[in-house]
């Protein structure tokens, strides 16, 4: 269980400094907000999902709204994933959580495992999204873990 708040914290801290780059920036670029959207969107989805609420409301690549909204859309999830892992003990890792992807196709996964998507699949869009200030000139922000255990 520390692991996986651990894990977490790490997420809401580089979801904010990825946000925090992004504006900086001020880069316009709508590819690029499409992809921190969708970054957004599809924590949202498995929160819905770990909450035993549907998740075929959410668009996961829609074009991406100001940055603002985004940023705000952050800042809840984070929220709703505090009180949502906070209320859990090391034997609900466990559990099985079922679900429909957004095709409507069948799942069952463990409340473990859809953590670890969350987490991974964040990460590696935070990847991209470094590439593609890197390309459009401006400073990518570290967001590797270490980086974030040394503060």
């Amino acid at each position: 269980m520390k692991t996986i708040k651990r894990m977490m914290d790490h997420l809401y801290w580089a979801d904010a400094r990825i946000l925090e780059a992004l504006e900086e920036s001020e880069m316009k670029n709508n590819d690029l907000l499409k992809l921190v959207r969708h970054v957004a969107v599809a924590e949202r989805v498995w929160l819905s999902r770990l909450q035993g609420k549907g998740s075929a409301q959410y668009s996961l690549w829609e074009e991406a709204e100001d940055l603002r909204v985004i940023r705000t859309m952050f800042e809840e999830n984070a929220e709703q994933y505090r009180v949502y892992i906070e209320g859990l003990e090391e034997f609900d890792l466990d559990v099985m959580i079922d679900y429909a992807n957004q095709n409507g196709v069948p799942f069952r996964t463990s409340v473990r495992d859809i953590l670890s998507q969350v987490i991974l699949h964040g990460q590696y869009h935070r990847g991209q999204i470094n590439r593609a200030l890197r390309i459009e000139l401006a400073e990518p922000v570290q967001v590797d873990y270490i980086t974030f255990a040394r503060l």
